[in-house]
């Protein structure tokens, strides 16, 4: 057993009974909570962390971190889940100083995964899709290990290494065209499992912006600027200055490559990542290339434009921020869905029309009204199939027919929208 101390389950779990006086969605806190600790989370023997993704044998960096937030709530009061979230952060350190390009990790050098992909495979790279978010979750884990439980042994040589590696690379492709050395191509595949032009994706301009292959579904990008994880960047490029200005203050230099790229980044969403939509006006754009083009969307994934409040890169009152989640949550979105049990946002990863339970996660934790996130919950948990589950995705008149029948980011997701109903919230942690 990873955390032996469990009490702050029963202690959450009959907060949230009293809260809500709903016994299935305390019994299905519960449950995912115990999941998550049961099949996903391995200590080594060094004490790092190794999270498998649910039912795919690899950590994701993107994933691994949203596994684990509904812990960061107990994590100050519980010594166990502490060393489990640094040891989170040291294995992410060790598998991103392996390859900054990959998103996804063997537990060894294995060879185990898509080995026959046309890019500079590693043994211990299960997938090699680069995505920016995947670079920027590592840093955002480690500064909320600070901020919460005032931790700092995750700030390391090998933590200012990674922060190197990373704004290097970034620096490159903020001029994939004609600096990134990066390229792509799965045969025998869908479209959206691989990168055109050989490889190189679609056509880019520079914008100042960071391009991404791929978006945190894991499907291709249309346009190389993905806004919402251009948007991550910039957050967590603050939290790193904070981490340098604290733990480093002789990398003076990194220092001023982290400012640079966060105002390049910046500038570049406001100049490129906004469009004037006849109907709702003035939003955000999913993504764009720099040479005209802008792609009016949302995914479920996070980051997303939704998750905007959640990541931190603007606050839920903000009026381009309602006007975009106006847009996202309405039939002008071309993946929100509505059905018999549920209505929300879906993603081209899975069948057109099925609805993503983090994208109902998602709408709840940034909904500034209590009605809509009950609202929320009791879709959940009418569209559970009877599996006291979260899945990756489920068709909203057919709650039966889902894909992946456990999926532990949903089912983290979920813990964290619940806690949120029952008073739960990420700021006030912060705030202590």
């Amino acid at each position: 057993m990873v955390i032996t101390n469990r009490t702050f389950i029963k202690t959450s779990a009959e907060r949230i009974k009293n809260e809500t006086n709903n016994s299935k969605l305390t019994e299905m806190y519960k449950r995912c909570m115990e999941n998550t600790l049961d099949t996903t989370i391995k200590i080594r023997e060094n004490g790092f962390t190794f999270i498998l993704t649910g039912d795919i044998p690899a950590m994701w960096l993107r994933d691994s971190v949203c596994q684990v937030r509904p812990f960061l709530f107990f994590a100050p009061e519980n010594v166990e889940i502490q060393s489990m979230l640094i040891g989170l952060s040291k294995e992410q350190v060790k598998l991103v100083n392996i390859d900054p390009y990959a998103n996804a990790f063997n537990e060894t050098a294995n060879c185990a995964g898509h080995q026959a992909d046309m890019t500079e495979m590693h043994p211990q790279v299960w997938e090699r899709k680069y995505e920016i978010d995947s670079l920027c979750y590592p840093i955002q884990l480690a500064y909320l290990i600070w901020k919460i439980t005032s931790r700092t042994e995750q700030f390391d040589a090998a933590f200012m290494t990674m922060l190197q590696s990373i704004f290097s690379l970034w620096q490159v492709e903020q001029h994939h065209e004609t600096k990134s050395p990066y390229r792509f191509e799965r045969k025998d595949c869908v479209q959206s499992d691989t990168l055109k032009r050989e490889g190189r994706g679609s056509e880019t301009a520079y914008t100042g912006m960071l391009w991404s292959g791929f978006r945190p579904s894991d499907d291709a990008c249309e346009y190389g600027y993905l806004i919402p994880s251009n948007m991550f960047a910039v957050v967590v490029l603050d939290y790193a200055k904070e981490i340098m200005e604290t733990f480093y203050p002789d990398e003076k230099q990194t220092l001023e490559l982290a400012i640079a790229l966060r105002n390049d980044i910046q500038a570049g969403i406001e100049k490129f990542g906004t469009y004037t939509h006849p109907t709702f006006g003035e939003l955000y754009v999913f993504e764009a290339d720099g040479l005209g083009n802008q792609l009016l969307m949302d995914d479920a994934n996070v980051p997303s434009l939704l998750s905007i409040p959640l990541i931190h890169y603007n606050k839920k009152e903000n009026n381009l921020y309602q006007s975009t989640r106006n847009f996202i949550l309405s039939k002008a979105n071309p993946y929100y869905f509505e059905g018999k049990f549920a209505k929300g946002i879906g993603s081209p990863h899975t069948p057109h029309g099925y609805i993503w339970p983090i994208g109902l996660a998602i709408q709840g934790l940034t909904a500034t009204d209590i009605t809509e996130k009950k609202a929320i919950v009791d879709m959940l948990l009418q569209t559970d199939a009877s599996t006291g589950l979260m899945h990756e995705s489920f068709h909203p008149d057919h709650p039966e027919d889902f894909t992946r029948e456990w999926f532990s980011w949903a089912n983290m997701m979920f813990c964290e929208l619940v806690l949120d109903v029952a008073g739960f919230q990420m700021a006030n942690i912060l705030a202590k």
